[in-house]
């Protein structure tokens, strides 16, 4: 069974560990509620259904005609990503009397660390990185790809007939990844976000709520019971799902992906990876291994090492829906 990190928060038990855990559920708004699986080695290997065996209806004292469905072995990689964080001893010495500054650089690695895993999530390009992995926008094809109108949809528009065409387009996404309430979540950025929510709250469909992630609770709006979020920005301060995308005739539009969690490949969903084998025994629960490293030889300086060995599994091809063409509008 796959673990949150909300999970693994609760159960760590190195203090070290569960702060920097809690670190990234305030701060990721993916992998906060991201199934994570622990698997051994660099890869995980499972079968795929490519084509079902046949059935059939047979009359009696007739024979059934023998046919065998066909699976692929398919692979997910784990990648590495983290980062060392280094404090000089003088500045550890002389100004932690406010903030420590060796927990200061950790918070902001983590966040770094944050930003780099969610835009991979959605844009990663192995061809353009080949140290990170594929994103949902390049696994998504065919009809998991939902086309809203022929240059754009608007979300709210000038007329009530606009926002219900709005909906229809977010229950076809729904509908394609096989979502129904929280067994998944959309992800569109802040500015489709703001007025999605508030035609959602109009028509009687959203709510909001205070939602408890272990440790952390966070305020978050549903539609239909489906949480909607804002993957937010890269560490540039660039949107990780922009809003300058072409569709049609539009270069303003930009894509709402619909994204079903499972805890392995028999839900057929979306399930983080990871190997803990790097960390400390008592620390493998955290899927980041947190290390302090010391004062380092080559220069006085106190070093903390965060990384974690990660990959994403996308276990069927209904685990995602990627809508284009969502207007500011």
């Amino acid at each position: 069974m796959a673990v949150t990190l909300a999970q693994a928060a609760v159960l760590s038990e190195n203090d070290l560990q569960a702060g920097v855990i809690e670190r990234f559920l305030i701060e990721s708004s993916v992998l906060d509620r991201l199934p994570l699986k622990q698997i051994d080695g660099n890869a995980y290997a499972y079968n795929s259904e490519l084509a079902l065996p046949g059935v059939e209806f047979r009359a009696v004292n007739s024979a059934y005609a023998e046919s065998t469905g066909t699976v692929v072995q398919a692979t997910e990689s784990l990648v590495i990503l983290g980062g060392d964080a280094d404090v000089d001893t003088f500045i550890q010495a002389t100004r932690s009397n406010l903030n420590d500054q060796i927990e200061t650089q950790v918070r902001l690695k983590v966040k770094a660390a944050t930003y780099k895993f969610q835009d991979a999530f959605f844009n990663g390009d192995v061809a353009v990185d080949a140290n990170s992995f594929d994103g949902l926008k390049k696994r998504t094809t065919g009809a998991q790809i939902v086309v809203g109108g022929t240059d754009g949809i608007n979300v709210v528009g000038a007329a009530g007939a606009d926002v219900q065409g709005f909906l229809d387009f977010v229950d076809a996404l729904l509908a394609a990844a096989r979502i129904s309430g929280d067994n998944g979540a959309l992800y569109m950025n802040d500015l489709v976000k703001a007025r999605f929510s508030s035609a959602a709250r109009r028509a009687g469909l959203a709510t909001e709520e205070l939602v408890s992630l272990g440790p952390v609770d966070k305020r978050m709006t549903s539609y239909r019971g489906t949480p909607i979020i804002d993957p937010g920005t890269t560490a540039a301060g660039v949107r990780i799902l922009p809003q300058t995308e072409t569709v049609g005739s539009s270069s303003l539009t930009s894509s709402i992906y619909a994204v079903r969690f499972g805890d392995d490949e028999a839900d057929g969903g979306v399930t983080g990876l990871f190997n803990g084998n790097h960390a400390e025994a008592s620390q493998r629960d955290g899927v980041f291994a947190v290390k302090r490293l010391g004062e380092q030889d080559a220069k006085p300086v106190h070093r903390i090492r965060i990384e974690g060995f990660l990959g994403v599994g996308v276990f069927s091809g209904t685990a995602v829906a990627r809508g284009t063409g969502a207007l500011n509008a």
